[in-house]
């Protein structure tokens, strides 16, 4: 795991750390990992801050899940009130699924007009290829080489960046993601189609019909690679063209975080079959969603009996529509995209005067900085990065990294996230890069 505590360093630690380790170890076993060289103890959190017991204030550019900013008010009131009145399940009738249900259609381009709840981002992914293998009759998905989509076994299955221990699925096939560094000049757009393209004729040789696609449109665990806008079109022309699907995994660059758009897909002028979103759609309250054409659906919908006991709870649904509230109200997209070029500016600068820095780049709120041992051949350098997020730590800044070889800096903070914060952080990094240089 890129950024995980080395539970061999636990004798380094304070003993109050040391021992909540041990009993977190103890109770909850190995696989609950934590970030850091030194583990982060938050009590509180407001807004694009995490407090500490202490009162130390931690400022948050990792974040994506309290999109509109930890415990907003206007958030934490619905919720509360809401647990108040009633809360159950989706089977008995409620106006207030439906209200939130068309609100959030209404985001999306118009084809898109049928909407599945459920209460995790795994969930939805795993919903979606079920729908895609019915609606399609294929089982071959597609998806790029350190992609991450979910936990459940399904969602597992085709997320590689999990690790050499979690094995793919029989009829998953992986192509390299969109990175233009290795495109070799060509259009990025024309090399990611051609991929998948062999992807199918591979499937297709051994007998599996294909059913989807599915890829964040940020390729987040990859690396972040959202430029040139539009080079995922060809891509779904593709799909289309052998009758399968394009799936859009909106659960991190969803919700206004690219700036100019509500939904990551959108900057590539592209309509998805099927559209998932996870818990940052009720800033961190248990909600999420797949979002699909309505023929996408209609069989399945006919022939399967669905539901998800707690999806879409009054509750949850409460926390939804506030957090639809905040966005509007608080003009979180624009925001998104004036701090997010103001990042990106300041990170550019830093690679004009540090030869480590590599490629800035990113979208909104959704930014990468890559670290390289040599600018000329722009060889990764996941050790040096690893430093810069543990030295950021120790200045109380929390990040963290992506990408195969952990070297480019994840950015993704809450939505509020506003200029004076990113100064504290590009500030912040530049003192890490002279510390280490």
């Amino acid at each position: 795991m890129i950024n995980g505590f080395d539970p061999a360093r636990l004798a380094s630690l304070p003993e109050g750390e040391r021992r909540l380790i041990e009993r977190r170890q103890a109770l909850l076993g190995p696989s609950y990992r934590l970030f850091y060289e030194e583990p982060v103890h938050p009590v509180r959190g407001e807004g694009v801050w995490l407090y500490d017991a202490e009162g130390e204030a931690y400022l948050d550019v990792y974040n994506n899940v309290p999109s509109v900013g930890h415990c907003h008010p206007h958030v934490v009131a619905a919720v509360a009130k809401q647990a108040a009145i009633l809360n159950t399940h989706t089977r008995y009738l409620d106006d207030t699924i439906l209200d939130y249900a068309e609100r959030l259609l209404a985001t999306f381009p118009e084809q898109i007009d049928r909407v599945m709840f459920t209460c995790t981002g795994s969930e939805a992914v795993d919903l979606a290829l079920r729908i895609a293998r019915y609606h399609t009759g294929g089982t071959g998905i597609i998806i790029t080489e350190n992609a991450y989509h979910g936990v459940t076994a399904a969602a597992a299955e085709i997320s590689p960046s999990l690790g050499p221990n979690v094995p793919l699925g029989a009829h998953v096939f992986t192509v390299p993601a969109p990175d233009p560094a290795r495109a070799n000049g060509r259009d990025v757009g024309d090399v990611l189609a051609e991929e998948v393209e062999k992807a199918i004729a591979f499937m297709l040789r051994h007998g599996i019909r294909p059913a989807a696609f599915i890829a964040d449109s940020i390729f987040s665990t990859d690396g972040i690679f959202p430029d040139p806008a539009g080079f995922l079109q060809k891509t779904v022309e593709v799909m289309h063209a052998h009758g399968a699907l394009y799936i859009a995994d909106e659960v991190q660059p969803g919700f206004g975080r690219t700036g100019s758009h509500m939904w990551g897909f959108e900057r590539h002028g592209i309509v998805p079959d099927i559209a998932v979103m996870g818990k940052p759609m009720g800033n961190g309250i248990p909600i999420a969603a797949t979002v699909m054409k309505a023929e996408v659906q209609e069989k399945f919908g006919r022939d399967i009996r669905y539901f998800n006991t707690f999806g879409a709870n009054h509750v949850s649904i409460a926390a939804a529509s506030a957090v639809l509230d905040v966005i509007r109200d608080e003009n979180l997209m624009e925001n998104a995209a004036a701090t997010g070029h103001h990042m990106l500016e300041g990170m550019k600068r830093l690679q004009e005067r540090f030869a480590c820095v590599g490629a800035a780049r990113g979208a909104g709120l959704f930014l990468g900085l890559e670290f390289v041992r040599d600018r000329e051949s722009g060889e990764p350098d996941g050790a040096l990065s690893l430093k810069v997020v543990n030295g950021l730590r120790r200045r109380r800044v929390l990040i963290s990294a992506a990408s195969p070889h952990g070297h480019v800096l994840k950015i993704r903070p809450p939505l509020p996230f506003r200029r004076e914060h990113a100064d504290i952080f590009l500030e912040s990094l530049e003192a890490v890069l002279m510390e280490l240089a």
